[in-house]
């Protein structure tokens, strides 16, 4: 590659986009063949192909950054508002789900029964698994946070424990939503309650 006379990073031709955009189609293909057919072969060489985009792109990225030394200042502060925006996005997403949560709770239509939870569902207990999740959650905030600092001081050991527990955390979250699912007496397919439930 040529010297560049500025510090921005001009990024090279890579094929990970285009693999990446193969790979969501055939993850949404696999998808609806899987509701329609239950077959799971597309969504299964969609989920594979999203995996090793993200491995090869990642590995891109990082040697750019470090062995490369693409990632001058300018660069750093890009990335930087480019997650702040991508959070964003995220509050902003769960902000929507929170609105028809509050919007249907608080005013339920005729077609609910005018009642809230609608008629006939009977709601999960708030003091059971739900707040288990949110202990979990939380003590998996802790973790990444004492993750980032012991990253900041230079104490890998220390790093490598705390996202390990992250990790574990974030397992055992996903397994208690999976059980949640499993077990609750309604499904997302039985309306706004179930639909709002579920996004949370």
């Amino acid at each position: 590659m040529a010297h560049q006379a500025h510090a921005y990073h001009m990024v090279d031709p890579s094929p990970w986009p285009l693999t990446g955009a193969t790979a969501a189609l055939l993850m949404t293909s696999g998808l609806a063949i899987w509701f329609h057919f239950h077959s799971l072969l597309l969504l299964y060489l969609g989920l594979t192909l999203l995996l090793l985009t993200m491995i090869q792109w990642w590995r891109d990225v990082i040697r750019e950054g470090t062995f490369q030394g693409h990632h001058t200042p300018p660069v750093q502060k890009g990335l930087r508002y480019g997650m702040i925006l991508f959070i964003t996005s995220e509050v902003f997403f769960f902000l929507g789900f929170f609105w028809a949560f509050y919007h249907s709770s608080l005013a339920p239509t005729p077609e609910l029964g005018g009642c809230w939870p609608p008629t006939g569902i009977n709601p999960l207990d708030p003091f059971e698994v739900p707040l288990l999740n949110t202990a979990v959650l939380l003590a998996s905030g802790v973790t990444v946070t004492w993750a980032h600092h012991s990253l900041m001081e230079g104490n890998r050991k220390e790093a490598i424990q705390a996202l390990t527990l992250t990790i574990i955390l974030g397992v055992y979250f996903t397994s208690l939503q999976a059980m949640e699912y499993h077990e609750a007496s309604f499904t997302i397919a039985d309306g706004i309650y179930e639909h709002i439930l579920r996004r949370h």
